[in-house]
């Protein structure tokens, strides 16, 4: 049995259909109720209440972390999670983490993955870490924005990254969690380019047949914002980096082609295949 927290979200959704599609029993763990592949069992629990994961974790072989941004915050303790999943015969986790935790390891919301990643690497558990950078998904944010008015409402336009494809972190997560070749591997994940808003928002237009204007937000507007649906600290670490990314945050990392053997999918890709949530 495979445990995949997140289940429903843009990386565990793909996650556990390619789990279900090679014949892995699959459990899919989510805070709400959801549909799931045939075959998946479904248990709603909160990440914030470990106990409530011991269901999913007894007998289970492999767990996929995935936590949600309330759990990246200081003072959560997701650490107990990995000692639960010890204690339920989990062998194997793969940890989402994030690229912030080499690239900023000291903003506060790094401090708290970062303690999470020590303690993986400190149980008896085989393990693999994967640290994205920036989300091709996160241009969801703009959806309702764009179907109402045909317009992307942005901070810092023209400041680019190599943003990763969610569906390319779900294949990876995948590969990791059933060879055995991955154990102790640190993975970076990146797109194949750099790529600003103002680029996205084209490219969703390319997608649409539509045009697509940008409109640049300020810095604070951008953190009200955001601070509605995250930590207000986990707003301010992300806006840093959207604002100004060090080289390290430019670099496109080669680790998608390693392991999947072939190059990961740029942004025009990922808005073709989600062309509908912008319609």
């Amino acid at each position: 049995m495979i445990v995949v927290t997140g289940a429903t979200g843009n990386v565990g959704r793909p996650l556990t259909r390619a789990l279900a599609a090679a014949g892995r029993q699959v459990t899919a763990v989510s805070r709400h109720p959801a549909a799931v592949p045939d075959g998946v069992r479904h248990l709603v629990a909160d990440l914030a209440e470990p106990a409530g994961l011991a269901p999913a974790l007894t007998g289970a072989k492999a767990l996929f972390l995935l936590l949600s941004g309330d759990l990246h915050a200081i003072g959560a303790g997701p650490a107990e999670i990995i000692g639960r999943a010890a204690a339920g015969g989990v062998r194997r986790v793969v940890l989402l983490s994030t690229q912030g935790v080499a690239t900023r390891p000291f903003g506060p919301t790094r401090i708290a993955m970062r303690a999470l990643e020590d303690a993986l690497r400190g149980s008896d558990l085989e393990w693999t870490i994967l640290r994205p950078g920036g989300f091709a998904s996160n241009a969801l944010w703009w959806s309702g924005s764009i179907r109402a008015q045909r317009v992307v409402a942005a901070p810092f336009g023209d400041v680019g990254l190599p943003i990763v494809d969610p569906a390319d972190i779900a294949e990876v997560a995948a590969a990791c969690l059933l060879e055995d070749r991955h154990t102790g591997g640190v993975y970076e994940l990146t797109g194949p380019e750099v790529i600003t808003p103002r680029q996205q928002a084209a490219a969703i237009a390319a997608a649409l047949g539509s045009p697509v204007r940008f409109r640049d937000l300020t810095r604070d507007e951008a953190k009200a914002a955001m601070a509605r649906s995250m930590p207000a600290e986990l707003a301010e670490d992300t806006l840093t980096i959207l604002g100004a990314p060090n080289p390290a945050e430019l670099r496109i990392s080669p680790d998608i082609q390693r392991v999947l053997g072939r190059a990961p999918r740029p942004f025009a890709d990922w808005a073709a295949r989600n062309v509908a949530a912008f319609r």
